[in-house]
């Protein structure tokens, strides 16, 4: 079992940056591609980035890439997201998820979620 905290929402300006951490506990990433997704109000979850266990292989969706970029420390068993040039269609509940395996596009591929992040872009 994995557990995951997200951290590091809030409300920034269109225009801005945030920076989103996931911290897991419990049995620790080892082994696990982690993916970010996030879900704005009315809409589907949808795929933001994913990285590999060893954090050598990076997957976006092709309208965040370049302007998010995913990393991760194993030592500290955390994932990151950075955003910048954030826009009002970018506010959405952030969610971090892990799975054993090939990083996967689909959210039903992930047995492990926190509990997700707000992200308010002001227009």
């Amino acid at each position: 079992q994995v557990q995951l905290v997200e951290s590091g929402g809030g409300l920034v300006q269109a225009g801005g940056s945030l920076k989103l951490s996931c911290a897991a506990s419990g049995r620790t990433f080892s082994g696990n591609v982690v993916g970010w997704f996030r879900q704005a109000p009315g809409k589907e979850r949808e795929f933001v980035a994913a990285i590999s266990w060893s954090g050598g292989t990076a997957y976006y969706d092709d309208s965040k890439r370049g302007r998010f970029t995913i990393s991760r420390d194993n030592a500290k068993n955390t994932v990151y997201l950075q955003m910048n040039s954030l826009k009002f269609e970018d506010t959405a509940v952030y969610y971090c998820a892990a799975r054993l395996g090939p990083a996967d596009y689909s959210s039903t591929r992930y047995p492990y979620w926190g509990q997700g992040t707000q992200v308010t872009v002001s227009s």
